[in-house]
């Protein structure tokens, strides 16, 4: 569903994507790790053109992210994207941010909007807020409704960009539990997070970055389970987050 092909970006001299490739298939879950500046956040970017690059390709079903003639907004609207800080607009209410996207994009009408906008909320255990404007919630809950916003637009893939590091901790797991259910669904994930737990319970691929280079990228059993086998640098971010 997401194939990178040798993607690689700069910052003026700065290299921030080094040759990226891999795949997420239909389906999978897949878990982007390591340490901050390592460019996971820059290529989970990418998927939806938030980051321009400037060599390889990149593919969502077949499209190419980089193609001038594709139609950015609707290839926004089948790789949903939530964000560390929610990015809800706090002059609408819960609702219309649901709405606002699906009317102007997919050309639903007002009622269609409201109705699925409604029972996404009740999927996500908000729809006793529905009326309510995003600053009155706990950051949890606007986590919660931004992932029924993104879900409100019918994506073929969700890509999660650190949802949860901008959460106190009591509200984590209120988000990684939705995660969780969609990942048990079916959905096809993308998940930059340095959620371990979540990664080696629900991750069906772990990918490890540093220095803008896709390090490792192998099944979740392998990653955490086979740990002398893994890449130098792999093995010291390893034995730093894991020995607590």
């Amino acid at each position: 569903m997401i194939e990178f092909n040798n993607v690689s970006k700069w910052y003026n001299e700065f290299q921030v994507l080094d040759s990226c490739t891999t795949r997420i298939n239909k389906g999978e879950v897949v878990v982007v790790c390591g340490p901050s500046g390592s460019g996971k956040s820059t290529l989970i970017k990418t998927v939806n053109a938030l980051e321009p690059f400037q060599k390889g390709t990149v593919l969502v079903n077949g499209v190419s992210v980089g193609d001038a003639k594709t139609d950015l907004p609707r290839l926004r609207s089948t790789a949903g994207m939530v964000f560390q800080h929610f990015e809800l607009f706090p002059h609408l209410t819960v609702t219309e941010n649901l709405c606002l996207g699906q009317m102007k994009v997919l050309n639903r009408s007002l009622k269609e909007a409201q109705e699925k906008a409604h029972a996404l909320l009740e999927r996500v255990g908000l729809l006793a807020h529905k009326d309510k404007h995003p600053g009155t919630l706990s950051g949890g809950q606007q986590q919660r409704v931004a992932i029924a916003r993104a879900l409100s637009m019918d994506p073929t893939v969700m890509l999660f960009d650190e949802p949860t590091s901008a959460l106190d901790p009591e509200m984590v797991n209120e988000v990684l539990d939705v995660m969780s259910d969609l990942a048990s669904e079916g959905m096809t994930m993308m998940v930059v997070t340095h959620e371990m737990g979540f990664a080696r319970r629900v991750a069906d691929r772990v990918i490890f970055m540093d220095g803008g280079k896709i390090i490792e990228d192998c099944v979740t059993s392998e990653f955490f389970d086979n740990v002398e086998e893994r890449a130098d640098r792999t093995r010291q971010f390893l034995s730093k987050i894991l020995q607590h």
